[in-house]
């Protein structure tokens, strides 16, 4: 926390941070709308609502907004020098750490989805349920929440009662005291990325021997699975490295306007831009969602509304 001090004075030109903040705030903007048109075309209708592919797709779209609004919180007050409460700071501070993994998750959680419905076709009305659905909801949120429960319990432990009362600029590092506390997010940060990277490179390999002997209908529906799960494994691939952001950020903390344009673009292209892919991977190339979508938008009067589908 004692970088914060090295830091006064030095300020970036106020165009710098208009430029900077203005384009964040059009791109989240847009896709929170984005994000919250689908939502509720997720809700509006039961074949989605009973449906575990398109229930983990609502629940990644949730926890991407949540985390795009409170990431967009700590980006204005950095920029603008906010000082906070540090209390406030860690409950912004641990809902991102938190909303970072359920996203991770969750995609891993899609991609076994598609595996189950490719590779085990007449098990997946068995085990892709509603309840089951929920359940696994619930399980992702548990494994998400253990790196953040670590490493905060470990904050209230170490950290003096002082703490509490000072005020400072929002970053993540803040909860971290000691070096060790550092590796120790680091090893973590480290099994949570092999264990996935494991998940989605075992389900790209068999889906795609499932595309291989396929014919006709299953063979498209294969290709097209294929196609997801290595969207996903992209998606994936950019959310994991933002893990690291962090450690890569902290080597310029001495040079405060290295460090906002480090941090900036580690934003937009680590954080940002893997959220903003979530509804177009599914929102845009499922063609029932889609439809769906198209539907809401032009408000009804230019689709058919005797439709079964959109009832």
């Amino acid at each position: 926390m004692g970088d914060n001090n090295s830091w006064v004075g030095v300020v970036p030109t106020q165009r710098q941070i208009g430029y900077r903040v203005i384009l964040v705030q059009v791109f989240i903007a847009l896709f929170l709308c984005i994000n919250f048109l689908q939502i509720s075309t997720f809700f509006k209708r039961e074949i989605f609502r009973t449906t575990m592919r398109y229930i983990l797709f609502a629940n990644t779209l949730l926890s991407d907004s949540v985390f795009l609004i409170l990431t967009d919180i700590a980006l204005v007050l950095m920029y603008y020098r906010i000082a906070i409460d540090i209390s406030l700071c860690l409950i912004i501070c641990i809902g991102s750490s938190l909303y970072t993994f359920v996203t991770q998750v969750t995609l891993t959680a899609m991609t076994l989805e598609r595996y189950v419905a490719i590779c085990m076709p007449l098990r997946h009305r068995e085990l892709c349920t509603t309840d089951n659905s929920l359940h696994c909801i619930l399980i992702i949120h548990s494994i998400s929440s253990i790196p953040v429960t670590v490493l905060v319990s470990i904050f209230f432990a170490s950290a003096a009662r002082t703490v509490y009362t000072h005020r400072l600029w929002c970053v993540a590092e803040i909860y971290i005291l000691h070096s060790w506390q550092g590796h120790l997010n680091s090893a973590i940060n480290h099994l949570y990325s092999f264990v996935m990277f494991v998940i989605i490179v075992f389900c790209y390999v068999k889906i795609m021997k499932v595309a291989k002997v396929a014919s006709g209908e299953n063979r498209t529906s294969s290709q097209k699975g294929l196609q997801t799960v290595a969207l996903h494994g992209f998606q994936l691939l950019l959310c994991l490295i933002s893990l690291w952001c962090p450690f890569i950020e902290a080597t310029f903390s001495e040079d405060f306007m290295l460090y906002m344009s480090v941090k900036y673009f580690n934003y937009v292209v680590f954080m940002l831009a893997p959220r903003c892919l979530s509804p177009l991977i599914y929102g845009l190339r499922d063609e029932k969602f889609s439809k769906a979508v198209k539907h809401d938008m032009c408000f009804g009067f230019q689709m058919q509304k005797s439709s079964p589908f959109f009832v």
